[in-house]
Formats: structure tokens, sequence, C-alpha cells
């Protein structure tokens, strides 16, 4: 008998408090919305957690050396990002982060772009500090996403700009952007004085032939001009373990920035993200080398039932994360009614693409990472309610 791949096995989450599942009171939901992973975590990560458990005292925890040196040698091994412990500042996660270095780097009033459609956390981390958001919309020609740079020329050059919020590799599109692109961007922020914000959290989940640029790896006044957000918590489904980094080269910014995490009280973390985030970071990349294929055989299967069953929709090219973005603008319905419907009828929760700014309206976000049998399921659904 062959072998049962381990990301076959369906995990029971309801019930447990689930953000994800126990949000509905359909008892047959099928949630292919927030981005988390219905897959358990790798079993290093498991085995770290029980020993701190059974540890039994849970008191304040001070950040050891090896925290440092897995973050480090993570970013050092898999992304040719070399990084000085000096510079990482440890938080509670990855939005937490945002708002604070805006609040850092930024006062009331000033403006900040985004490239939408873009994470929905973006828009109430700027709105949030005071900032006013201004959009530089990524161009959708082909079936595919490339970024406006003539726009963004046009809106770096206000002098009230001050910040540009990057999502590399991007949600929901699932670009990851290429050095070129990111050498662009950076070159036209930096000739208008704007830095660079570049959340990274989806780093590890990039799909060949496609790899991963870190911003701050493109040359000296990359780093110099830009903070960087990581967290293991995409890539090892470690979202409630609350752990994230900001990896920040220039001192001054540095400084502001800590004091802001400070003041938004968000500048400790838990015994269980520490051990959490050092298992996963120098046990976890076997579990994560077989992670990567099996979400990316989800997405050929999607791509596949689309093509059979549903092909006036497009499905856009997965270069990175495990979030697909579908095109459903031939079905002529926005995107919230048919999210809305496709839940109270098909008890199927995807989510609206105009979460991610009006750009996104006409398209559905679904999150991919999930036992096979439950990804059959929703599309079977979504055919029957379309059919």
């Amino acid at each position: 008998m062959a072998d049962i791949n381990i990301f076959d096995l369906p995990v029971n989450r309801k019930s447990t408090a689930s953000y994800k599942w126990d949000s509905s009171s359909h008892t047959d939901l099928v949630p292919m919305w927030v981005a988390d992973m219905d897959f358990r975590t790798a079993p290093a990560v498991t085995a770290a957690l029980i020993r701190r458990a059974q540890h039994g005292v849970f008191g304040y925890t001070k950040v050891p050396d090896a925290y440092f040196e897995a973050v480090t040698s993570w970013f050092r091994e898999h992304h040719q990002f070399l990084i000085d412990r000096r510079e990482i500042l440890f938080t509670t996660g990855v939005v937490p982060a945002i708002s604070a270095v805006i609040k850092a780097l930024t006062k009331p009033g000033d403006r900040v772009i985004v490239q939408t459609p873009v994470y929905n956390c973006f828009f109430s981390s700027v709105r949030n500090n005071q900032c006013e958001l201004i959009e530089n919309p990524l161009r959708y020609q082909n079936g595919t996403y490339q970024m406006d740079f003539d726009d963004l020329e046009q809106k770096a050059a206000d002098p009230g700009v001050k910040l540009l919020l990057l999502c590399n590799p991007h949600n929901p599109v699932g670009r990851s952007w290429t050095a070129e692109e990111l050498r662009k961007l950076g070159q036209i922020c930096f000739r208008h004085q704007v830095l660079v914000l570049s959340d990274e959290i989806h780093c590890d989940l990039v799909y060949q032939p496609h790899q991963h640029i870190a911003f701050a790896t493109q040359g000296e006044e990359y780093r110099a001009k830009s903070v960087t957000f990581s967290s293991p918590s995409k890539a090892f489904n470690l979202a409630g373990l609350h752990v994230a980094n900001i990896i920040c080269a220039d001192e001054s910014f540095r400084k502001k920035i800590d004091k802001a995490l400070n003041i938004n009280e968000v500048c400790e973390i838990t015994p269980f993200a520490v051990d959490g985030l050092i298992a996963a970071y120098t046990e976890g990349f076997s579990w994560l080398a077989e992670l990567k294929p099996y979400i990316y055989s989800n997405y050929r299967f999607l791509c596949e039932f689309i093509r059979q069953h549903l092909p006036q929709l497009h499905i856009l090219p997965l270069e990175a994360t495990y979030l697909v973005w579908m095109d459903c603008s031939a079905l002529n319905r926005s995107a919230k009614k048919l999210a809305a419907d496709l839940l109270e009828h098909q008890h199927i929760w995807v989510t609206d693409g105009t979460v991610y700014g009006d750009a996104g309206e006409g398209f559905l976000r679904w999150n991919i990472a999930c036992p096979r049998i439950q990804l059959q399921r929703a599309l079977e659904r979504f055919y029957c309610f379309l059919r």
C-alpha cells in the first residue's frame, strides 16, 4: 500500500476556538478564507512546544541568543540575506510590527503608498496611525499583475509621501517580485526620499522556478532605506504563537521603532513563541520542503478543475503564498455578493476580493493550504452553485 501523504490527513479544528472554523454557525462549513493552514506544524515544532509545556513554568521570557542565531542562519542559508543580530527587533506579529514602524517613522497626516489589491491590514495600519493612504494600483494585464512604475513615480514625487508598504511576495495576487522589479521600485522611492517597508511574511512559500528576493539584499541603499518584516507564522502555521521580527539596518530608525513597540505594548513575546521559532528555523526545513510541493499540487488540481468545469473563470499564476487569486469577472456579479452567496447557500467561505481594495472587484481569494479532499469538496460546491 502506498504511503499516505501526511498533508492528506484531515485535522478536526472544529470547536477548538479556531477563528477560521468556528466563526460560522454552519456545521458543514468548508472554510477557504483566512490565511492559516489546515495542516499540523512541523513535528520538531510540536516537540519543542511539548517540552516547554512540560516544564510547567511560563514566566516572563528573556529572548536568548539561540533565537537570534536561528533567524540570522535561516535567512543567510535560504535567502542569501545577511542580517546582523543587532538589526532584529522581535514582536508579536507582522501587523503590530507594521503599525509600530509607521508610528515610528511618520507623523499624522503623512502619506503612505500601497499597491492594491493588497493585504487588507495595510489599510488599517496606515489609517490607525492617522496617515493618508495613497494607492499605486497594480496593472492587471494578460491575466497577471505588474507594478505600474509610471504611476508610482508620480505618487512618490508628492513630498507628503514618506513610506511605501511593499507586499513581497504579494498577497493576494501571488506574485514573487523579481530583482529587477524591486530595484526599479527602490530607485523611484529613494529618488523621492520615500522609505520602503517590506512585508516578507510569505518569503518561505515561493515555488520553482521563482525565488524570493529580499528587498534589502539589492544593495546598500536598499538595506539602509528599508525595513523588513518576517515571521515563521505562514510557512510553519504558527500564527497563534504570535511571533515576528523587524529587521532594520539603520540604527536611528531602529531606536524609533523600538520606542514605538514599547508605546504600543508589543515588545514582549512568550516562551512558546521563542521555542517555536527556534525549532522551525533550525529543524523545520525538511517538513517545509515536503509542504510546498503539496500546496502547489493543490494549485494544479484547482486549475484543472476550473479548466474542465468553469472555463470562463481565470486562475492567476501562483508564484508564491498558498492564496489563489481567482478572476470571476466573467460572472458579472459583485465579489462581495458572490462570496456572501457562496457562504449562505453552499457553506463555502472564500474571501471577497474587495477586502483588498476596490481593485479586487470581480475576484475571490482561495486559501488552498488544506488536505486535497477539503479543496475538492469546496470546488464541487462552487461548481454546483454556479451551475
